[in-house]
């Protein structure tokens, strides 16, 4: 008789314990995020894609017309002041050259005869065995003979000189970097056979937008990267600027002068000129960090006191690409939410790793 009552008893604590298991809130979750703390930017880098070229070079050319028969370097090879790169053929130069000294032996044996006669007239004259007319025409021819002597003399160095030019050869050390004619080839005066460059000074060369030229002064700073090596660093300094842009891209040439450069710039080799501007201070953000929401722009805000979130609606001065600007709205030092702002709510509780991100 005892069982109905217990087993009510038992039914009454079960629905109680039910009730308060209800009552109880589920735990609250916290959201691990992505975030990054608010800074002005005051300073802004520019790189600009370049090559390393020389800061003196030649084309070197024959002054005579002829056939190439020698041509002793290629490109890349090492060429020393007065060593032979190469070479005409010489037949032609040298015939000239003997025809100069025949003409000159006779000049001489001319220039003999008529001193001989000068003397034998001034002996004539002073015995009064010949006239004066006479006497001076035998000066005369002596003195033609002397000048005959010369020109040849002259004619002789010509064409030893002319001898000479169908040697090449470079007026400093340097690199071959360009080749203009082969062996076999008929040149003219003045073409260009090889391009020798400096090996130093080098310079970096970097085509520069106008709109960012109008601070560069002679002297100013850059430092230069090796692309192939970007551990690989040097200085320079704006060297010359090119007085106006060119038409279709609108850029200036602009030669850096390396300083005491490590041996891995050499020429032809490609590096970034990169230069640090002074800019006033901007806030930069990326494009995941906007939230778009009922016409307004607005971003999530990391409270470091209760670790939770609160939308702040902001000003965007500029897109740019995945970036955006902020006008107004944020204060450097700020913690701002960078992905997944379309899943928050106000006042979510949320965590941020350590180091920040």
């Amino acid at each position: 008789m005892n069982r109905l009552p217990l087993t009510a008893a038992l039914l009454l604590i079960a629905s109680l314990a039910a009730c308060s298991r209800s009552e109880e809130k589920p735990p609250e979750i916290i959201r691990p995020v992505l975030s990054m703390v608010v800074e002005a930017k005051t300073v802004e880098t520019f790189g600009f894609a370049g090559s390393v070229e020389p800061q003196y070079s030649a084309d070197l050319s024959f002054r005579l017309l002829g056939r190439v028969v020698s041509r002793d370097v290629k490109v890349g090879d090492i060429v020393s002041k007065g060593t032979t790169i190469a070479a005409l053929d010489p037949t032609a130069l040298e015939l000239a050259v003997q025809a100069s000294k025949a003409d000159l032996s006779n000049a001489q044996a001319q220039f003999a005869n008529a001193a001989a006669s000068e003397d034998r007239q001034r002996q004539l004259l002073a015995s009064a065995n010949t006239s004066q007319a006479v006497f001076d025409a035998a000066q005369q021819a002596r003195q033609a003979a002397a000048a005959g002597v010369e020109r040849a003399n002259a004619a002789l160095a010509k064409s030893q000189e002319q001898l000479g030019y169908a040697r090449l050869f470079s007026d400093f050390d340097g690199v071959v970097t360009a080749v203009g004619a082969e062996v076999g080839q008929t040149v003219s005066p003045g073409q260009t056979v090889v391009t020798v460059a400096r090996t130093d000074p080098r310079e970096a060369v970097v085509d520069i937008p106008d709109q960012l030229t109008g601070e560069l002064t002679v002297g100013t700073p850059f430092q230069i990267i090796l692309q192939s090596l970007p551990t690989i660093t040097t200085e320079a300094k704006l060297r010359e600027i090119a007085p106006q842009a060119e038409g279709s891209t609108r850029t200036r040439r602009v030669r850096l002068t390396l300083t005491d450069p490590p041996s891995a710039f050499r020429l032809g080799s490609t590096i970034t000129a990169t230069r640090m501007t002074k800019v006033a201070p901007t806030i930069t953000l990326p494009m995941s960090a906007l939230l778009e929401k009922d016409g307004a722009e607005k971003v999530w805000i990391v409270d470091p006191q209760s670790s939770s979130v609160s939308a702040r609606e902001i000003r965007i001065a500029a897109k740019n690409g995945g970036t955006f600007t902020v006008a107004s709205g944020l204060e450097a030092g700020m913690r701002v939410i960078t992905a997944g702002v379309h899943s928050l709510s106000e006042g979510q509780k949320v965590k941020v790793p350590e180091g920040g991100v």
